[in-house]
């Protein structure tokens, strides 16, 4: 059994750790709270370009855009977001493993040199390079402070690749932001566009509001044409917010977690100390009672 002197310097070291990890939950609620509402106050304004473009897409008429158009799979680019910091949980290595998974299964296809990837966190930036893969880019402040200018830079990036035939296909890796103990790790492609997932709504009753018929000018074809890069541009930056809502509800959660662990190892340090002290006291009473016998 360890020593009173030693048992009471584990306390004190946990009563320390347990200032930090409390102090770190707070700080990560507070972010949390502020990109919970950045979040929130996005999603309407997306889901609306979404509905639009469904209602577009929705006329029996034929669609022709270069952002559908599925080519032959040559070069594929991969979008992973993930943080800069660690102490969130398994939030970035559930991220790095589906990335390695998803690497393995394209190098197989198109081999390792035809993988660009673009990681958004330093975390998973350094995880790529180990992989012997060259980032296309350093996009640890994107990470840190979502801004939709950044956002929209890389998805242009993105987009003008994919027009231009380097690219034949666009993924997008991140953490879903569900509830604060729930973070979903999704992967869907970003391009080529997937008009089914537009048109799914409608077959399913959502967006009954916009079934009025419009007056579109010049015509749907055009409007459809600058409809779709913003939407892309948009799509870029929610899911920037979106992981970066998750990245705080982890580190959150992963903080409460390690508070409430220190407490009770607390608890069971003071309890081992008392029955120490306890035992140590009784030994000392009967040393004495025994000398005053003898």
């Amino acid at each position: 059994m360890a020593s009173l002197k030693e048992v009471k310097g584990r306390i004190n070291s946990i009563n320390g750790t347990l200032k930090i990890t409390s102090a770190m939950k707070m700080v990560a609620s507070s972010k949390l709270h502020k990109a919970q509402e950045a979040i929130e106050n996005m999603l309407p304004y997306e889901r609306r370009l979404h509905r639009m473009l469904t209602n577009f897409l929705s006329a029996e008429q034929s669609v022709e855009s270069p952002f559908i158009v599925k080519r032959e799979v040559k070069k594929i680019a991969i979008v992973v977001f993930a943080s800069n910091s660690s102490l969130c949980g398994g939030f970035n290595m559930n991220v790095i493993r589906h990335l390695n998974e998803m690497i393995a299964e394209y190098e197989a296809k198109v081999g390792k040199e035809n993988l660009l990837v673009y990681p958004v966190g330093r975390k998973v930036a350094d995880a790529v390079k180990k992989l012997g893969i060259d980032p296309m880019g350093d996009f640890q402040h994107m990470s840190g402070k979502p801004n939709y200018k950044e956002a929209s830079d890389l998805a242009t990036d993105l987009i003008n690749r994919f027009l231009s035939g380097e690219i034949q296909q666009v993924e997008l890796l991140y953490n879903h932001f569900k509830s604060t103990s729930t973070q979903v790790l999704t992967c869907e492609t970003y391009l080529p566009f997937d008009l089914s997932a537009e048109t799914a709504g409608k077959d399913k009753g959502e967006g009954a509001d916009m079934q009025a018929d419009y007056i579109v000018e010049p015509s749907s074809a055009q409007v459809l044409q600058e409809l779709l890069p913003k939407v892309l541009r948009m799509k870029i930056y929610t899911v920037l917010l979106d992981s970066n809502a998750a990245e705080h509800a982890a580190r959150t959660m992963a903080m409460q977690i390690a508070t409430d662990n220190a407490n009770e190892l607390i608890q069971d340090l003071t309890l081992i100390y008392n029955k120490s002290r306890q035992q140590a006291i009784t030994n000392e009473l009967l040393d004495i009672i025994g000398g005053t016998m003898a």
